[in-house]
């Protein structure tokens, strides 16, 4: 668990942890140099299944890592400083992911928590171990980093977090430890999303497009075997062609600023079909050009 300035929700987020039906673990917190009363709150918890570790060199890839080379146990969990888990998450997770030598990954359903319908209702995944797992799961990320548990040797095969992604940095390593093995499912609801007014990485829409294609570039670099057995032109309409979706999206939605980088990275790359450069050339202008073709294009 990394934190960083989680004085309002890390007691509940560490609440959940203790309160687990299966209680042989540890739980690892890293302070990431945080300067509210976190550290406060972690010292008044006694409970010997938590070491706190300090990294005041801020970032949550580096983080996690710091707590995979401390961690001891042979399966792995990721739960953020304000989100939870029921209180059955690790025992069923860690039962169905023991039943089976092959299975790599065990994830679940989850819940997003402070939004409206229907993004805030309780969501199971589909089962993704088919024989088009690549694909699904290179449409983008299929689950939240708390939502599923792993084997220690699988994400130390799969070489951690890459830290030079700001997000992502999860999605990348779902996608190298499905490529060593078996996807297991686990068909119940057994983790919360917070969604709340502070700070999440995810509010950052263009950076979370670009990193998205970031990382499925550097998965597909390591794992040329599996870009030749998907096609040229799969694996681009999985990468630059999703890209360009999400740009599309966020350009219908009127946000414009954030539609931007996106388009400059897609166009400057000669990708898109003719209409998407259309769209896309303005995004190279500067922004008041930008939003006033815009706004020509609809008065005509």
């Amino acid at each position: 668990m990394p934190c960083l300035n989680g004085e309002q929700h890390i007691q509940t987020a560490i609440g959940s942890v203790l309160a687990q039906t299966f209680n042989d673990f540890e739980l690892i917190v890293v302070d990431n140099g945080s300067t509210d009363r976190t550290p406060e709150i972690l010292g008044s918890i006694n409970d010997p299944r938590l070491k706190v570790l300090t990294l005041p060199e801020r970032g949550v890839s580096r983080a996690r890592n710091l707590g995979l080379r401390k961690a001891r146990g042979a399966f792995i969990a990721f739960l953020d400083s304000d989100d939870t888990w029921n209180t059955e998450f690790l025992e069923k997770m860690h039962s169905v992911l023991v039943s089976d030598s092959k299975a790599m990954l065990a994830y679940c359903g989850w819940q997003n928590l402070g939004l409206p319908r229907p993004r805030g209702e309780p969501f199971i995944p589909p089962d993704y171990e088919t024989p088009d797992k690549a694909a699904a799961l290179l449409e983008g990320c299929r689950w939240p980093i708390h939502a599923c548990l792993t084997r220690r040797t699988t994400i130390v095969a799969a070489g951690g977090f890459n830290a030079q992604l700001t997000i992502a940095e999860d999605y990348l390593l779902w996608l190298e430890c499905s490529a060593q093995g078996k996807l297991i499912r686990v068909p119940e609801v057994l983790a919360q999303y917070h969604h709340h007014g502070g700070e999440q990485a995810t509010h950052n829409r263009a950076l979370a497009a670009i990193d998205t294609f970031r990382a499925k570039q550097f998965f597909l670099q390591r794992h040329p075997d599996l870009a030749t057995r998907l096609g040229a032109n799969m694996v681009d309409q999985l990468t630059w062609g999703k890209l360009i979706k999400d740009g599309n999206a966020l350009h219908w939605q009127g946000d414009i600023e954030s539609a931007r980088p996106v388009f400059r990275k897609a166009l400057l790359a000669g990708k898109g079909t003719f209409p998407d450069k259309l769209r896309m050339l303005p995004s190279l202008f500067p922004l008041w050009l930008h939003r006033a073709i815009l706004v020509a294009k609809i008065k005509t």
